[in-house]
This record gives structure tokens, sequence and C-alpha cells, in this order.
């Protein structure tokens, strides 16, 4: 299936900065309002449904035998057509 990038950023930022946009995006979908993601000129609005898929995946990019690239990704996914997420098993992040 084709994908087409709606918004990217990819900025250096502190752990503290990063904190308060996490913790921005999970007041909004505690109270159940839409995420504005926004950069210069650059905006999406998105309206995720009550129960989306969450996808918690980390990942080492680089070689075998020598440092890479460490990252934590968070996705939120759902059906364009207003259908909610899958299923999975229990997560717990610590």
């Amino acid at each position: 299936m084709p994908e087409e990038v709606l918004f990217k950023s990819e900025t250096d930022m502190n752990r503290s900065e990063i904190a308060s946009l996490l913790r921005r995006v999970a007041d909004n979908l505690d109270a159940g309002e839409a995420i504005t993601l926004s950069a210069g000129s650059d905006s999406v609005t998105l309206e995720p449904p009550a129960r989306p898929t969450f996808e918690v995946k980390a990942e080492r990019e680089g070689p075998t035998n020598a440092p890479g690239e460490l990252s934590i990704e968070f996705e939120l996914e759902w059906d364009e057509d207003g259908g909610d997420g899958g299923t999975g098993g229990d997560l717990s992040i610590e």
C-alpha cells in the first residue's frame, strides 16, 4: 500500500522538550481532542478514534559489529474510514 507523508518533523531537542510535546499529545488523547502537528508553515490536524492501534518499536540501525543508531518509535494508527485499530497484547512502559 503506498504511503503519503502528511507531515514530518525531525529536530534535536532535550528530554524535557520532548516530554512536553508527548504530554500534549497524551492530554489531547485523554480529552478526546484532535491533535495538530505544526512546524514552520507545515501543519496537519488529525482526530484519532476512541480506540486506535498503538504501536511501540525499539530499533537499532547500523552494522552488526559496530555502534549504530538506537530509536524508540511511538505510532498511532487507525482506518481513515472511521474504523478503530486492531488488537494486541498488553503493553507496559516503565
